[in-house]
């Protein structure tokens, strides 16, 4: 049987506003060793990732750890969500959530 692990990047610099080169931030550095460990156990044979720096840096640790290739994804990218950057993407992604909500409940009463 195969087993797929999905990993979210770990904690990007913020203060680089290039999205296809924003690196970790020094907890994201530490924190991939946590990816490490738990991928350790679970007989891993292939890495995939997207073409982000931060998410190749996310399972670059494990990966050169077990002498694994990175395959990179080009179709693993994000979506495109706003032409500009987002300060507070937190609340970016609450009121896209309140929208498809509300959106799901109108329709839901039609």
């Amino acid at each position: 049987m195969t087993k797929v692990y999905f990993v979210r990047h770990a904690e990007p610099n913020y203060n680089n506003h290039n999205d296809d080169l924003r690196e970790l931030s020094s907890k994201g550095m530490e924190d991939r060793k946590l990816v490490t460990e738990f991928l350790a156990d679970k007989h891993i044979d292939v890495v995939l990732s997207s073409p982000y720096k931060r998410a190749i840096d996310t399972v670059k640790d494990f990966a050169d750890s077990y002498g694994i290739e990175i395959n990179i994804i080009y179709d693993f990218r994000e979506r495109k969500v706003e032409s500009g950057w987002i300060e507070d993407f937190a609340a970016f992604t609450k009121m896209q959530w309140d929208i498809f909500r509300d959106v799901c409940l109108s329709l839901s009463d039609k």
